[in-house]
């Protein structure tokens, strides 16, 4: 029997999902599915999507959810993702939530694990701000980074009110090093039942 793992991990901006998402990935043999990465590669490749994509940001709009929910089916149907995946940044809110719940169902299928990183604000705040001054970022100063933050804790927060009655949420202390928070979530997924791929 081949080990699926149909996983979610959120956190706020400066969590380390990211690097925490490409490690629970490799080490499960699945893939990353992050809307960002793929509204990013539609953009530098000047898809139909890419240019749909640039003109709703370029008028500081965000993504609708059913274009977003479209994208995420159409990657999830690849053969790559047919023995499980790990979302980021997807579903964000309530709404996205239903379309994939929806999507999961018609494949007789549910989300195995959402994976929340546990980062108290002030220390996101701190990253953040680290890693702008590290990469020359002009856009992460302080009150974008709070914006940002307030976006999640009003938006994204709120799904897993959906998703913890199932039983579902593995709450992760996300402080620490970074090989300590990625055997917290490989001890929280064994305990699930989710084996690594061999």
């Amino acid at each position: 029997m081949t080990a699926s793992a149909r996983l979610l991990i959120v956190g706020p901006q400066g969590s380390g999902k990211g690097t925490q998402g490409v490690r629970i990935a490799e080490s499960y043999g699945i893939p990353v599915v992050s809307t960002g990465d793929i509204f990013r590669a539609n953009i530098k490749d000047g898809t139909d999507l890419g240019q749909q994509v640039t003109a709703i940001l370029d008028r500081g709009d965000l993504v609708p959810d059913e274009l977003t929910s479209e994208i995420v089916r159409d990657r999830l149907s690849q053969d790559d993702a047919a023995t499980g995946f790990l979302l980021d940044g997807y579903p964000r809110n309530a709404a996205q939530v239903t379309h994939l719940d929806a999507f999961l169902a018609d494949r007789g299928e549910s989300l195995d694990a959402v994976i929340l990183l546990d980062v108290p604000r002030e220390e996101s705040i701190a990253r953040l701000k680290l890693r702008a001054a590290e990469q020359g970022r002009s856009d992460d100063t302080e009150e974008a980074i709070a914006h940002r933050l307030d976006i999640y804790e009003r938006e994204t927060a709120p799904i897993l009110e959906v998703y913890g009655p199932r039983g579902i949420v593995d709450r992760i202390d996300g402080v620490g090093s970074l090989e300590e928070i990625t055997e917290r979530v490989f001890a929280a997924l064994a305990a699930r039942g989710l084996r690594l791929a061999a």
